[in-house]
């Protein structure tokens, strides 16, 4: 059974910074796109940062210039540095990848973390 674990989210101040990891686990074949995204109360499910298997990256314009993602293959996580932070990045984040698991024989699928809460107050 594949799963993704998020950590590090909490509570921080405005222009502050924090890091937020995903840890991948279970029997994975291999990973292929890897990203971030979050929702806030009310809201629906945006991206936030993407990275692919060969660190191609993509960000919302939003958090472009704030935000890093990174990955790290051997270790199967991906990692969301955050910096500058504001009162409307608050939310729940969640981790997203894109996993074959087991063997070549199966099909690639989607997973999503549990989610890990961001608040920023002003």
């Amino acid at each position: 059974q594949v799963q993704l674990v998020e950590s590090g989210g909490g509570l921080v101040q405005s222009g502050g910074s924090l890091r937020l990891s995903c840890v991948a686990s279970g029997s994975i074949y291999s990973i292929d796109r890897m990203a971030w995204y979050r929702q806030a109360p009310g809201k629906q499910r945006d991206m936030v940062a993407g990275i692919t298997s060969s660190g191609i990256t993509n960000y919302a314009d939003s958090v472009q210039g704030r935000f890093t993602i990174s990955r790290d293959g051997a270790k199967n996580t991906v990692y969301l540095q955050m910096s500058s932070l504001r009162p409307d990045d608050t939310a729940v984040y969640y981790c997203y990848a894109i996993i074959r698991p087991h063997s070549l024989a199966y099909s690639r699928q989607n997973y999503w973390g549990q989610g890990t809460q961001v608040s920023v107050s002003s």
